[in-house]
């Protein structure tokens, strides 16, 4: 897959088509144009013969899941990057295997692309702050933080995770549950994306975080924030004439936004000094 080509035939196929593996290498080669991403693909692909070598095949899928963690995390040395967060190779597919570190949604990339080669069952949960996995039992599901080297939990640590990230603290199994469903391919690429966006606007690198939302319209254009950011980040970057074309497209998607009144005196100040500001 290369270029804008690859992004815009990630938008019109069906989600299990997306090769999610491949696509997170799109994501990297927009930072790094020169990326190999054939070379990253053939280590993930010796991962997988390596580890197959010690996996028993007719093993339960939980303790096939136990090998591949002692593998990606004890003898690769996989973790997540505590000292620096936010620190956006930790997003890029490429460094997150040259470094062996990441955050969580990358570091969940590698476990699952890893247990598809094993036929494992693995799949990602877009869960409120760290990105998880989880895997279907016969008795329910085991739930695993990719950031803390596949360490599983139980209900009540996700009850307790939940609860820092929203405003209520009235999780009962059903919604609990509801959080803890698979993420689709296009779902996992749309949350890497509005990690790095948020990373480049933090940093101020307006022109990165724009790259970023131009990227998440392209997988899905029915995003009326994305429009929003993008305006925003083209009014930081002084094109003034993007900027309230988008801004006015998010007013016309979406006219009862609690940000509605702001965003339209922004647009009354931009149509005041186009002129001026072009």
């Amino acid at each position: 897959m290369q270029g804008d080509n690859a992004w815009i035939a990630l938008r019109g196929i069906r989600d299990e088509d997306i090769p999610l593996f491949s696509a997170t290498l799109l994501i990297a080669r927009d930072e790094y144009p020169d990326l190999a991403a054939a070379d990253y693909e053939a280590q993930l692909r010796a991962y997988g013969e390596r580890l197959r070598k010690t996996l028993d095949p007719t093993a339960a899928a939980a303790i096939q899941l136990r090998t591949l963690n002692e593998f990606l995390f004890e003898e690769l040395g996989f973790s997540g990057d505590e000292q620096d967060y936010y620190d956006p190779r930790n997003s890029y597919l490429n460094e997150v295997l040259d470094r062996r570190r990441g955050n969580p949604i990358s570091l969940a990339v590698v476990q699952i692309e890893l247990a598809r080669r094993l036929d494992v069952a693995l799949e990602g949960v877009s869960f409120p702050g760290h990105f998880l996995v989880r895997l279907p039992l016969d008795d329910g599901i085991v739930v695993l933080d990719p950031f803390q080297k596949g360490r599983s939990l139980d209900a009540a640590e996700l009850r307790r995770r939940a609860r820092t990230h929203l405003d209520t603290h009235d999780i009962d199994d059903a919604r609990l549950a509801r959080m803890l469903e698979p993420a689709s391919h296009r779902a996992i690429l749309t949350r890497m994306l509005r990690n790095l966006k948020g990373v480049y606007a933090e940093r101020e690198q307006w022109d990165k975080a724009l790259r970023c939302c131009d990227r998440l319209l392209t997988l899905d254009a029915h995003q009326p924030g994305e429009y929003r950011d993008r305006g925003q980040c083209y009014l930081k970057l002084g094109h003034v004439r993007a900027a309230n074309e988008d801004l006015r497209r998010y007013l016309a998607l979406m006219p009862q936004a609690e940000d509605a009144d702001a965003v339209a005196l922004q647009l009354a100040e931009i149509s005041t000094n186009v002129p001026r500001l072009n």
